[in-house]
């Protein structure tokens, strides 16, 4: 190719590129980020995905260009060592990921740190960096991102409000991951309409995870007419995120957002005491491994009853990676639209506590009329 052709093809591909930053470089970082490069490498066939392109974005455009942590073993790295790092515990399907040029900034901490982590081994909690915090706001204006994805812990209200201001500043769009609530807030909502920065969320689901089964199953026995008296999902793993919710302090907002995403979809809503949805222990040699169970109760014709039980294990992080993958293309075709706020359709299909609940079919149904352009959100 002549050098001025190879400049123009490289100069386009720069013009296409999705610049995200990230906030909270664990688990759910690197898988994305293992992710990025491995569909790359990816001749035939996309196993694993939702949609190999959104818009004609591939997800070869998403580009880091900032990332944010507290933890020392991670600050001051390049994101390419960083998501590598302890307390890190995530499978490793990608391993060759290339220097970035993105160096690790130390993040504000807040209430980002569970005050029990202290008890528990280096290697398996965060270590707080020295390090003064980076003025986030200009970090992310300085490195040109467009949206700014949140990972951070559950829990974390004080910091996850720290960095929704801090998009809002910089101009990026907001893709909450965790149960602190933004996107289905009013409030923070219409900040980032007023700004007319897309904002999707809240708490991501996983391409097959624990919310989304019970959710499918609890609409498949309302839909068929049985009635359901009680149900409960309970879920444990071995990374620091189980770790970090053995605080049942910081759980408020995670068994609302959880709940919440499956009592939409009943037709008749079940007592505090007869549906459980919630984290329920933290098992450390199951590193990113999580197991769920799951138990319906109901009664079916003629009154008789109906019980259900489901077993299902999964590598946490990869999970929720798919969906994310999704949310940053969807994200940035709401920018390239100049639509500000909550991207409805996007948020009830990724994510388990969006402003407007629907069913999966229905939200997967608007996000397809969102990308051809038949709706505008």
């Amino acid at each position: 190719m002549p050098k001025q052709t190879l400049r123009q093809a490289q100069g386009a591909e720069q013009r296409r590129s999705i610049k995200i930053a990230i906030v909270g470089v664990g688990n759910c970082c690197s898988s994305l980020i293992q992710g990025l490069f491995y569909y790359k490498k990816i001749k035939q066939g996309v196993p694993g995905l939702m949609h190999p392109e959104i818009n004609g974005y591939k997800i070869s455009e998403i580009r880091p260009v900032a990332a944010f942590d507290i933890d020392g073993r991670k600050v001051g790295k390049d994101l390419s060592k960083a998501i590598f790092a302890p307390p890190n515990c995530t499978k490793v399907f990608y391993s060759r990921i290339p220097n970035l040029g993105v160096k690790v900034k130390m993040g504000q901490v807040l209430d980002g740190v569970a005050s029990h982590l202290k008890d528990y081994p280096e290697e398996k909690r965060f270590v707080v960096s020295k390090e003064k915090p980076a003025n986030a706001a200009e970090e992310l204006k300085k490195s040109g991102a467009e949206i700014l994805i949140n990972y951070l812990p559950v829990g974390s209200q004080k910091a996850v409000e720290f960095y929704a201001k801090a998009a809002l500043e910089a101009g990026c769009a907001f893709i909450n991951c965790m149960p602190v609530f933004i996107a289905s807030d009013k409030k923070w909502a219409e900040k980032f309409k007023k700004k007319g920065l897309p904002v999707i969320g809240d708490d991501v689901k996983s391409q097959v995870g624990a919310t989304i089964i019970h959710r499918v199953l609890s609409r498949l026995f309302s839909e068929r007419g049985v009635k359901i008296d009680k149900s409960y999902q309970l879920n444990f793993g071995g990374n620091t995120d189980f770790l970090n919710m053995l605080e049942r302090a910081r759980l408020k907002s995670k068994k609302i957002s959880k709940t919440e995403s499956v009592e939409s979809q009943l037709k008749n809503r079940l007592s505090y005491d007869d549906l459980h949805v919630g984290p329920s222990d933290y098992i450390p040699w199951l590193k990113d491994n999580k197991i769920c169970f799951i138990r319906i109760e109901g009664r079916k014709f003629g009154n008789i009853p109906v019980e259900l039980e489901l077993k299902l294990s999964v590598e946490d992080s990869p999970n929720s990676a798919g969906c994310v993958i999704d949310a940053i293309r969807l994200a940035k075709l709401a920018l390239n639209k100049k639509i500000g706020g909550p991207i409805i359709s996007a948020s009830a299909y990724l994510m388990k506590h969006p402003p407007v609940q629907f069913s999966d079919e229905k939200a997967r149904e608007m996000v397809e009329e969102f990308i051809t352009g038949t709706s505008q959100h």
